[in-house]
């Protein structure tokens, strides 16, 4: 299928959809708010790693480039540092904190970062393991002073996080829900970063709202440029509960926006192609197509693009370098 009739149909749709639902509440009038849209037909689509000139579910391991290797100090998961650097004379730093998939996010940061600490956390699969880890504030908590003593060890002085990041693919955004809703991540973390991962169960003919209501503050607080927020959506139909895509558009819906229609472009990472965008602020949503398993996977590729075009630039971090 060509890029340019995918396009046209969906600038169709999308017309379609903000024509049949403006000024209509969710159920009203048996109008179905533009946001519950199922990605369509045209959408569902797959290609093979031939096709993609890489198969974004085993990609090549390019090394660790100025970072040691993977060390277990947090108080979970593992982290890695720049062999030197990467920390400020005041003793600052800054930190991505990733949820499921940290081998994979890996291969995607050294070839970007250069300073930044990365701790990756893989808790099993759903969901439901990473929302009951971080259920207690003590567990992000204890996680944050983990890594600053790691830091401390590492320098000889005293070392504190600065920028935090929280970043998540698929089943990850669970932590990422329940680290934002409480205290401590509301002040302290500055970036989100949610890779095809964002679901929630249905209420009152509309999404639940209340599971996903910490994401929603997030998001009001990037769209004013008081922290920064991506969202990548594939285009993948789950039974019984919302896509990502769903929930995506939940969020733009929540700021009084619509998604546009978007050019796919030949950088699109790992096959991926672009279909929906938005931005207000500093929040942002990006849509593809796509509906099988390399697709879902190809969004750890997209995040090189999120780290490298908005984090690195926003927190300027200390540089590190090789040994």
């Amino acid at each position: 299928m060509s890029r340019l009739p995918l396009r046209v149909a969906l600038l169709a749709l999308l017309t379609a959809i903000a024509s049949n639902t403006a000024g209509k509440k969710p159920g009203s009038d048996g109008a179905k708010a533009w946001y519950l849209k199922k990605p369509p037909a045209i959408t569902q689509t797959s290609k093979s790693a031939k096709e993609r000139g890489v198969n974004p579910c085993n990609t090549r391991d390019p090394g660790f480039g100025i970072y040691d290797r993977w060390s277990r100090a947090p108080s979970m998961g593992q982290m890695i540092a720049p062999q030197k650097g990467g920390v400020s004379p005041a003793g600052l730093f800054d930190v991505m904190f990733h949820f499921h998939g940290h081998e994979a996010v890996r291969k995607e940061w050294v070839q970007v970062m250069d300073g930044a600490v990365l701790v990756g956390i893989d808790l099993g699969n759903g969901s439901g393991p990473y929302e009951q880890t971080f259920a207690n504030p003590a567990a992000f908590k204890t996680l944050l002073a983990s890594v600053e003593k790691a830091m401390t060890e590492r320098t000889g002085i005293t070392a504190h996080a600065r920028r935090i990041g929280l970043s998540a693919w698929s089943a990850g955004y669970g932590a990422v829900q329940q680290i934002i809703g409480q205290p401590l991540g509301r002040e302290r973390v500055d970036s989100v970063i949610l890779l095809d991962g964002l679901h929630c169960g249905y209420a009152h003919n509309s999404l639940n709202e209340l599971q996903i209501g910490s994401f929603i503050d997030f998001a009001r607080q990037a769209a004013a440029r008081d922290k920064f927020m991506m969202v990548s959506h594939s285009s993948i139909i789950p039974p019984g509960y919302a896509s990502t895509t769903e929930t995506a558009n939940f969020l733009v819906y929540k700021l009084g926006g619509n998604v546009q229609t978007a050019r796919s472009r030949t950088s699109d990472p790992m096959g991926l192609e672009l279909i929906t965008r938005f931005s207000k602020g500093d929040f942002h949503v990006r849509g593809f197509s796509g509906n099988d398993k390399m697709d879902h996977c190809a969004h750890i590729g997209f995040l090189r693009d999120v780290l490298k075009i908005y984090v690195k630039p926003r927190w300027n971090s200390p540089r590190g370098y090789g040994g």
